[in-house]
């Protein structure tokens, strides 16, 4: 008889986009705790990922800075590359990078729109494409997108985001289809509400309404999301691709009406 595959990432290369947030510091401090030496990108807030570098190296883990603007795609691919070099391959992806601006349909311009779906959609499709290129000649590998449950119930103000995260979810299927056969499994992470610091206070009545509605009674952290990606990039999900894996604390299992 033989063992179940394990869910450690020992010796594995991983590449964090938007590793600066919340969510992107969670899923890669559970990476490193479960082995992975992780390439930490940010854009804007380059202090951010270099201060979280530090606590990693410090703690005895393996951890550089890049970055790079993703909307770009001469930046992704230069990323991408610099990432598979500095580890001698990449293993991993877990694409965190993204922006939620709240704004009524109503008057949103052009220009807000298409902000938000080149950096939720636009962003992706470069970064699969490039890694998936690495990927590819070392005989494959886990890319992960982070969407969200806004993808399938939409949010007042957030028609924008929910119509980015919702195609981001189907492109990562039509990615798993056509990198399957390179042995590149491609999947997405859906959070709920993650919590972070001031969020209570800066929406009491959202908070309150998400922990009354959710199974679990309570917000999500962004370890919850990291571990589910964890598992996504481990052996234990060697047969899993084109999948959404929802962490909602079981909102979803809630009538809408």
């Amino acid at each position: 008889m033989t063992g179940s595959p394990g869910f450690g990432l020992t010796g594995q290369v991983a590449l964090v986009t938007g590793a600066s947030g919340g969510i992107g510091t969670g899923v890669a401090r559970c990476l490193v705790d479960a082995g992975a030496s992780v390439v930490l990108h940010a854009h804007r807030r380059a202090d951010a990922v270099k201060a979280l570098s530090a606590g990693i190296t410090a703690a005895g883990g393996s951890a550089r800075t890049l970055s790079a603007d993703l909307t770009r795609p001469d930046e992704t691919g230069e990323l991408v590359a610099a990432a598979a070099a500095w580890g001698g391959r990449l293993d991993a992806v877990v694409h965190c990078a993204g922006i939620q601006p709240v704004r009524e349909l109503a008057g949103m311009d052009d220009a807000a729109w298409r902000e938000v779906i080149d950096a939720n959609l636009h962003a992706a499709f470069g970064v699969v494409q490039a890694a998936a290129a690495h990927m590819s000649r070392q005989g494959g590998g886990s890319i992960t997108a982070i969407a969200s449950v806004e993808g399938g119930r939409p949010a007042h103000g957030h028609a924008h985001y929910s119509a980015a995260k919702a195609a981001l979810i189907m492109f990562t299927r039509a990615a798993a289809g056509e990198y399957g056969p390179m042995g590149i499994r491609v999947n997405t992470v859906s959070p709920g509400l993650i919590d972070r610091p001031g969020l209570a206070g800066d929406w009491p009545d959202g908070v309150h309404r998400w922990t009354a509605a959710a199974p679990l009674e309570r917000l999500g952290t962004p370890a919850d999301v990291g571990a589910a990606c964890v598992f996504l990039a481990s052996p234990a999900a060697s047969w899993i691709t084109g999948h959404d894996l929802v962490v909602d604390g079981g909102i979803g299992a809630r009538p809408g009406w």
